[in-house]
């Protein structure tokens, strides 16, 4: 759908292995708990697990013991983790909900002029949130970018956190329970899941046709290693969109249920017609 790109993991393009991109991912999961504990009217144990289980995602997607194999198609693999599934439990898990319950009166005013700013109107919107990562996406596989962050550990972890943030706008625009600026009508969020996902698709096709060739700068290259990260570019984004299309028709339903009405008291009889 949007971010999956075959960069280099975290112990390709950097220094070696280390656990250091695992320091944040261990600070957003006990932070986000330690708030949830706080809260005085009670938080969803849902969205607590969510968001445990998007910061695994993120661990395993970035931890230097990663099970995934040291090719493309493993690299791949990794950043359908990072890019796709890992935001789509983070943003469910409303995290600005939960820090406009817990946090000081002064934080709280500052996330609400956060909210109303302008250009964050304008990176909400779906449409905006699907260009920056089909866009990101076509950037890297259609440019030197690629071979560049398997040399430059600095441009590495800054492409992967870009598509991290990409990944989180765009499900956030899409089905975020959190509170967001000016968001759209279902048939716009609609459209543009739809406009994500045919440019998903195109790529990882012309990934596989073009595997000889792309990415490009590369000086050794295995043509059937990604051919086969194409492929799994295409089937696990696939599934991705399935599960975030389940979750904006899951949250327009809910939004849109008509709430039971409580019954009227019936009015007490006057104190003249009482039996004595």
């Amino acid at each position: 759908m949007t971010v999956a790109v075959p960069l280099a993991h975290a112990g390709h393009g950097a220094a070696g292995p280390t656990w250091f991109p695992l320091l944040p991912v261990a600070v957003l999961a006990c932070g986000y708990v330690l708030a949830a504990v706080r809260d005085p009217r009670g938080w969803d144990h849902r969205r607590t697990v969510s968001w445990l289980a998007g910061c695994a995602l993120l661990a395993v997607a970035v931890g230097p013991l990663t099970p995934l194999p040291d090719d493309p198609r493993g690299h791949m693999a990794q950043h359908l983790l990072l890019g796709m599934f890992a935001p789509l439990g983070l943003v469910l898990a409303a995290p600005v909900t939960l820090l406009l319950r817990v946090a000081p009166q002064p934080a709280r005013r500052t996330v609400g002029r956060l909210l109303r700013a302008r250009p964050l109107h304008l990176l909400a919107h779906p449409v905006t949130a699907a260009l920056l990562s089909t866009g990101g996406l076509a950037l890297v596989l259609l440019t030197p970018l690629y071979a560049a962050a398997e040399r430059q550990p600095v441009l590495h972890h800054a492409v992967h956190l870009h598509y991290l943030a990409a990944g989180y706008l765009l499900a956030w625009s899409l089905v975020g329970p959190d509170p967001a600026p000016r968001r759209p009508g279902l048939a716009v969020r609609v459209g543009a899941l739809l406009a994500a996902s045919a440019g998903h698709t195109v790529l990882a096709k012309y990934l596989y046709a073009q595997a000889e060739t792309l990415p490009p700068g590369l000086t050794d290259r295995d043509p059937e290693a990604f051919r086969s990260a194409a492929q799994l570019m295409y089937y696990g984004g696939d599934l991705a969109e399935l599960l975030l299309a389940t979750a904006l028709f899951a949250t327009w339903y809910h939004s849109n249920r008509p709430r039971p009405t409580r019954p009227r008291p019936s009015p007490s009889r006057p104190p003249a017609a009482r039996l004595r």
